[in-house]
């Protein structure tokens, strides 16, 4: 088994692996487009020039990157592939010289294995505001934030959204009941 990075022909394969787990809410559904768009993230694991596993890393900043959409073929689990692509992933994320990497996921036992520890998810507001406020599990998710390096001290969120408004109550004048 090796890793290497993905290409833009590989977007089927990962498109097939992610929709193989997304079934079951075991991974975030993507769709082939977004896959295509951003395939540059991608890592994928061959094993005799088959593609069985995948990974993305999302950068934020240098304070932040997030692993996401992990994954490996169901009878290829258990070999160390997984561990392959986290060692791959946490290798681009220190090419670009990023100093903390978060993930959500459903095996911490797996990441907590691979260097990674249990975090607050306030401690990481830029993959909140980006990704889990659109998720339909925002109030019962049951992913455990994991981060593994120095937590942000910061954040790079978007400016405020020129569609928020200011909401103010009306209470009418008290109705004089003596008429």
């Amino acid at each position: 088994m090796r890793t290497r990075k993905a290409i833009l022909p590989d977007a089927q394969s990962i498109h097939d692996l992610i929709s193989s787990y997304s079934g079951d809410g075991t991974l975030l559904p993507r769709t082939l487009a977004e896959i295509c768009e951003n395939v540059r993230d991608f890592v994928v694991l061959e094993d005799q020039g088959n593609i069985i596993g995948c990974g993305a890393l999302h950068l934020y900043g240098t304070h932040l990157a997030e692993i996401r959409s992990i994954t490996v073929s169901p009878g290829k689990q258990g070999k160390g592939g997984g561990g392959l692509l986290v060692k791959a992933l946490l290798a681009e994320a220190k090419r670009h010289k990023v100093d903390c990497i978060c993930l959500f996921t459903r095996k911490p036992e797996f990441f907590a294995a691979q260097g990674f520890s249990v975090a607050q998810r306030d401690d990481i507001p830029d993959k909140i505001y980006k990704d889990c406020h659109a998720c339909p599990r925002f109030h019962c998710c049951d992913e455990v934030a994991m981060v593994r390096g120095d937590l942000p001290k910061f954040a790079i969120l978007p400016e405020p959204a020129n569609w928020l408004v200011k909401l103010q109550t009306w209470v009418p004048d008290a109705v004089d009941s003596s008429s």
